[in-house]
């Protein structure tokens, strides 16, 4: 069966999945911080989030990435010939099952390790061992589902993540909510401080479940889903079990996913060791309010973009740099069709790009001055103690560097051979080294503690964004497009803000941070908050007015880039 074509419209319902999922977990947490003591928020947030990501990212992260290539395997025509379409795709079934097989007994494996270097006052938490448990099931429940995940994936059917997602992150506030209403949820009770972390463990198995239960629904079961060997008729007759390219694809990509689990958790891998469990939690407060835009706008951009250029830019494109026989392939001129996708491609990677340029300038002039005085009337006053007004500040400059990371990694990891994975490798490494020397040097020497850690992320991502805009430029040039709107500078210039634009954001900021100083002090009068947070409202509608205005061209290119396949 073919494939739908791909399209940059699939990111509209992932946005809209992901706003309602962050809103819905945005309420969830406003009720926990009110129940919950920082030391169990940070516990959940920071440690056990982390033990589940580790185990989900290590199992899956890789072999998502390289069967996202599977439709230029099956349509390969030298592949065609020696194995028929159903063969290669029950081989690539087979790749998609090694997460279930290779995750579970590594889910055993990360949580024990977990526990044996968790800190006593971690572990001495009521029911700390149930809750790491029920964690390591809900990450067990995820792996399960992951087979059916790609499918749906692969084959672009959005609506089938929006349906698990929304209905798994409804059933995690629930089963985390409900015993505090069946039970009691005042502190005073006994029972949030004595089961806490057993709740926020439920809502996760919650999750894993439903979203497993959702794709078995919509499929039917796991009909198809087998793992066999496939009988080959050739030369030497044989009955292989994977597809040779993608699997040492998913094996390279499986190797970096540990580098770049690292530098992505590592300031939470960090805060876990280093700091108190107090000031855990109001690190986790600041990253989950943080990522509220990361997860509504930049992941599913990020996602769609893998999926996308995947499908459009590996049309007839070789997974391999050399044949079978070891001898490097010859390069041939591309047809038509792929020049249109590549030159499609460009001006897409060229609109997200000049979009988030905006949201550099958007974040920079008005964050700053907002964050304290909106988190004084939104949070209770003792997370105003911790770090976590500090940490969001700094998120400001962390926030447009990871979407800029993100989009560009995107990119690479479709369009990259197994060579270029390998050379991303070392610089995957010397990304590591600079994150463990800033991370040190600036929360430690320069006594800056959890908002280093996040400028140190801004240094790690930022180098790893260069490396990847280095190959983009690269990879265009390399495919004879000599005037493409990426890499030359006339037309690089079409990314950065025009001068009107630039201009309003210096003003407005200017005008927000002189009502901060004079009337947004978090610690003074809610009728001098709240009208500083309507003076900042008006300065950021005035900014989107004249970006409007000045920049029509933007303006068609997101319309193009979304709607042009819908």
């Amino acid at each position: 069966m073919q494939n739908p074509p791909a399209s940059f419209g699939a990111v509209l319902p992932l946005v809209g999945l992901q706003l309602f999922s962050r809103l819905f977990t945005f309420a969830l947490n406003q009720v926990a911080v009110s129940i919950a003591s920082p030391e169990v928020f940070g516990t959940a947030s920071i440690q056990f989030d982390l033990l589940l990501s580790s185990i989900l990212f290590l199992s899956r992260e890789g072999v998502r990435n390289a069967l996202l290539r599977s439709d230029s395997v099956e349509n390969n025509p030298r592949k065609s010939s020696e194995v028929p379409a159903q063969a290669q795709r029950q081989l690539i079934t087979n790749i998609s099952l090694l997460p279930v097989f290779l995750g579970c007994p590594l889910a055993i494996i990360v949580g024990s390790v977990y526990a044996s270097f968790a800190s006593n006052s971690t572990t001495s938490q009521p029911h700390f061992k149930l809750a790491m448990h029920l964690y390591v099931l809900a990450a067990v429940f995820e792996l399960i589902s992951e087979p059916l995940y790609i499918r749906a994936q692969n084959n672009l059917e959005v609506g089938v993540r929006v349906r698990a997602e929304g209905v798994a992150v409804v059933a995690k506030a629930v089963f985390s909510l409900l015993p505090f209403v069946l039970f009691g949820k005042l502190r005073d009770s006994g029972f949030a401080w004595e089961w806490s972390l057993v709740c926020f463990a439920l809502g996760q198995v919650a999750f894993g479940l439903s979203f497993l239960v959702v794709h078995l629904l919509h499929f039917r079961g796991i009909h198809g889903i087998t793992f066999k060997s496939v009988p080959i008729k050739n030369g030497n007759r044989r009955s292989p079990w994977f597809n040779d390219e993608l699997l040492r694809l998913s094996m390279i990509m499986t190797a970096q996913s540990i580098f770049k689990h690292f530098l992505t958790e590592g300031d939470r891998l960090i805060v876990s060791k280093f700091s108190a469990l107090q000031d855990q939690g109001g690190f986790a407060l600041a990253t989950n309010y943080g990522s509220l835009i990361a997860r509504v706008i930049f992941q599913p951009v990020e996602e769609t973009s893998r999926v996308y250029f995947s499908k459009v830019l590996n049309q007839d494109h070789q997974t391999s740099d050399v044949l079978p026989s070891g001898r490097p392939r010859a390069e041939k001129s591309p047809p038509a069709n792929k020049k249109k996708a590549i030159v499609e491609s460009m001006r897409t990677l060229g609109t997200v790009l000049s979009v988030y340029a905006h949201l550099t300038l958007l974040f920079l002039a008005f964050g700053p001055p907002c964050i304290p005085t909106l988190l004084s009337i939104v949070l209770p006053r003792q997370y105003l103690l911790t770090s976590a007004p500090r940490v969001l500040i700094a998120y400001c400059w962390y926030l447009p560097v990871m979407a800029f990371n993100g989009v560009l990694e995107a990119f690479f990891s479709a369009t990259a051979s197994s060579n270029d994975l390998v050379t991303q490798s070392r610089a995957l490494m010397a990304s590591s080294l600079l994150f463990i020397v800033s991370s040190f040097w600036l929360s430690e020497g320069l006594g800056l503690k959890e908002t280093g850690l996040v400028y140190a992320n801004v240094l790690n991502l930022g180098a790893r964004a260069w490396y990847a805009w280095g190959f983009t430029k690269s990879y265009y040039k390399k495919h004879g497009e000599k005037h493409h709107r990426i890499a030359q500078s006339g037309e690089s210039r079409r990314v950065v803000p025009k001068t009107g634009v630039l201009i309003c954001s210096i003003a407005m900021g200017v005008i927000v941070r002189i009502s901060y100083r004079t009337l947004g002090s978090p610690f003074g009068l809610l009728a001098h908050k709240i009208i500083h947070m309507a003076i900042a409202v008006s300065a950021v509608l005035f900014w989107f007015v004249v970006c409007w205005f000045n920049e029509e061209t933007l303006v068609s290119d997101i319309r193009w880039t979304i709607f042009r396949n819908k």
